[in-house]
């Protein structure tokens, strides 16, 4: 078990910018930091970082936490995966309670795929650089093609021999399992080497771990196909991986722009020649995963592909899920039969990237251009082009883009633009309409929402659930407020003698635990005394990391806001009335008791006086009838002086 210092640490070290930062684009508005949501589709970044309070929160999908959390969530892995994970990006050393060995076999369980696949690249690496054949064969291969040996080293390219199971004798010799082998495909179901003869390309995840192998043959036998790559297992998803991303994705932030080959060496090629912020689908068609992983980092996307019909048709293919996915994507073709390997080799860096930026076109009227060049004025086939190039323009998401591919393909395609704008609107309109009438089918519904006037799918009325009507009836609101001062500024000094803020706020609410309505703020009063006692002390980050979830889950949301403060101070304007809200914490806290207490006040009167209002004659001549009296009475002088000093009316 990793032990609580070294959890103190990592939290302490790992600021959360610095850990985001690594997986997507982060760009600086205020004092925080938003971009696009790693965990859900967005088209409008409603992702804050907070560095000050070394957090993140999504205010579109609501998840949030600090740098573990984030870890735990982006890479699905534990707690303490997480605090390892961040441990070796800070070199921050590990200490456990538990044995050496029992902390190697408990490794071996849970990363198990990983040690292997971290072995056989070992292995092909070691042969490629120190055995005869991969010398001869791997290495003047790669030679030839003009990589030199620093990227060959940092692409962690390799050589698997002839042999029919070296590697699968040598991984067992090491005790490896040999399931594991069979699931990672190295190992056929025979027990035989599943690469031999093949010069090894080594796949990572956007961490930098290893997750598969592609490898490439070196034989002019027709009946070996090129290229074999690893199957799918629990740790490697083709569809959701971009060769060289582990590699670019610094490079792809800092361009705001990513550009997208083919092939494996085409990426090698280009980050030898400087050109870093690349990536490669490996020979398959773009998927809305991979799209996904590139929009984290930038919303530019310029695709280089091979100018022959086969590249052609490949960029046509990826087009639609592109423009969905609210990207701004410009397409460059090569000469043909030149691929970016080639063509970077023959011209330069400085004459490759000259021609990316003076043939790069906007997909769409790539396409558009491109159908109607295969029309030949034949109208029939003009008109299948058309409707076509519509399907496209209406997944442009953005309504002023959409307006405007409109205007210019209007003039490509010798149409009015109100005749091209009514045919997108139909299809709109179409897409819509199944829409909801998917959503209508999972949700059960018995009337169709799209036979619904139109105005209530564009003004719904808002609606209060069963547990929003109760909180509007009870004190959570005060109670919600009390806890939100308390999570943010708890830790801050609030009188001359030096008292902590939460520990005037604990001792205030201790006569009014009882009428807490809500057991969550109940909850976040008991842990913070608790903490207080044990500790003397407390801080934001005992919240965020805390681990009960929804003690965890209420300090994210209390300690996010959407908005920001306008920077006064470079506006050469000071308030002259008042501090900066972040420094009013004594005030608002102050305030917030009040008025907590005002309503706790207010619901004992009413149970007093209706008491008193019900009380027969003979009850009326009873002392406990008359102690009821008295304690009215005080209850109401003291409503009335909190309410004096809130300047509040009482009814």
């Amino acid at each position: 078990m990793i032990t609580q210092k070294t959890i103190q640490d990592v939290m302490n070290i790992a600021r959360v910018e610095e850990v985001i930062g690594d997986f997507i684009n982060l760009r600086r508005r205020g004092v925080n930091m938003i971009g696009n949501c790693p965990f859900h589709d967005e088209k409008t970044p409603s992702f804050t970082v907070s560095p000050s309070k070394n957090i993140y929160k999504c205010f579109g999908c609501g998840k949030g936490g600090d740098s573990v959390r984030f870890i735990m969530d982006h890479e699905k892995i534990s707690f303490p995966e997480s605090i390892r994970f961040l441990a070796n990006r800070y070199n921050i050393t590990i200490e456990e309670t538990v044995s050496s060995a029992e902390n190697i076999e408990q490794k071996l369980i849970t990363d198990s795929l990983y040690i292997v696949n971290e072995f056989a690249r070992d292995h092909f690496t070691d042969t490629l650089f120190n055995r005869a054949e991969g010398k001869n064969i791997g290495l003047s291969y790669f030679k030839e093609r003009g990589f030199r040996e620093a990227t060959i080293k940092k692409f962690e390219l390799g050589y698997a021999t002839e042999d029919r199971d070296e590697f699968t004798k040598k991984a067992i010799d090491k005790k490896f399992n040999i399931e594991h082998l069979r699931s990672l495909g190295l190992t056929s179901k025979s027990d035989l080497d599943f690469f031999r003869a093949r010069v090894m390309f080594t796949i990572h995840n956007v961490s930098g771990k290893v997750i598969a192998f592609a490898g490439r043959t070196l034989s002019s036998d027709k009946k070996q196909p090129k290229y074999i790559n690893s199957p799918e297992s629990e740790i490697y998803n083709k569809r959701a991986v971009l060769y060289g991303l582990y590699f670019a994705k610094d490079a792809i932030r800092k361009e705001d722009e990513c550009i997208l080959v083919e092939g494996y060496t085409d990426v090698i090629t280009l980050h030898q020649g400087k050109i870093e912020n690349v990536v490669a689908s490996s020979g398959t068609s773009l998927t809305k995963e991979q799209i996904g992983l590139i929009k984290r980092h930038t919303k530019n996307i310029k695709i280089i592909y091979d100018g022959d019909a086969a590249g052609i048709k490949a960029a046509l293919r990826g087009l639609d899920l592109v423009l969905e996915s609210d990207m701004n994507v410009k397409l460059v073709l090569l000469p043909d039969g030149q691929d970016p390997d080639s063509f970077l080799a023959s011209q330069g860096t400085e004459a490759f990237q000259a021609f990316l930026k003076d043939n790069e076109e906007d997909f769409l009227f790539f396409k558009t251009r491109i159908l109607l060049e295969e029309t030949s004025n034949d109208p029939i086939k003009k008109s299948l082009a058309i409707r076509d190039i519509v399907s496209s323009i209406a997944k442009v998401q953005e309504t002023f883009k959409r307006t405007l591919y409109i205007r210019q393909c209007a003039g490509m395609l010798d149409l009015s633009e109100e005749v091209l704008n009514s045919e997108v609107n139909k299809v709109l309109k179409e897409g819509f309409k199944r829409k909801q009438q998917e959503d209508d089918r999972q949700n059960g519904s018995q009337q169709p929402s799209y036979a619904l006037d139109e105005e209530a799918w564009l003004n719904p009325k808002p609606t209060l659930t069963t547990d929003q009507v109760e909180l509007v009836k009870n004190d959570a609101h005060q109670e919600r407020a009390v806890c939100s001062i308390l999570v943010n500024y708890g830790d801050k000094v609030y009188d001359e003698q030096g008292q902590l803020l939460a520990q005037f706020m604990v001792d205030t609410l201790e006569s009014l635990m009882d009428e807490f309505d809500i057991e969550l703020y109940k909850k976040i009063i008991t842990v913070t005394k608790e903490q207080l006692k044990e500790q003397n002390t407390i801080s934001g980050a005992y919240y965020t990391s805390h681990p009960d979830e929804e003690v965890r889950k209420f300090a994210v949301d209390a300690m996010s806001s959407p908005y920001i403060y306008a920077d006064w101070a470079k506006k050469e304007i000071t308030l002259q009335t008042q501090k900066m809200p972040d420094e009013n914490y004594v005030r608002d806290a102050t305030n917030a008791l009040k008025r907590l207490q005002l309503r706790k006040s207010k619901r004992v009167i009413r149970q007093v006086q209706n008491y008193l209002d019900k009380a027969n004659a003979v009850e009326r001549e009873s002392e406990e009838y008359m102690l009821n009296l008295k304690v009215l009475q005080v209850l109401l002088k003291e409503r009335n002086e909190l309410a004096a000093e809130l300047g509040t009316v009482t009814l």
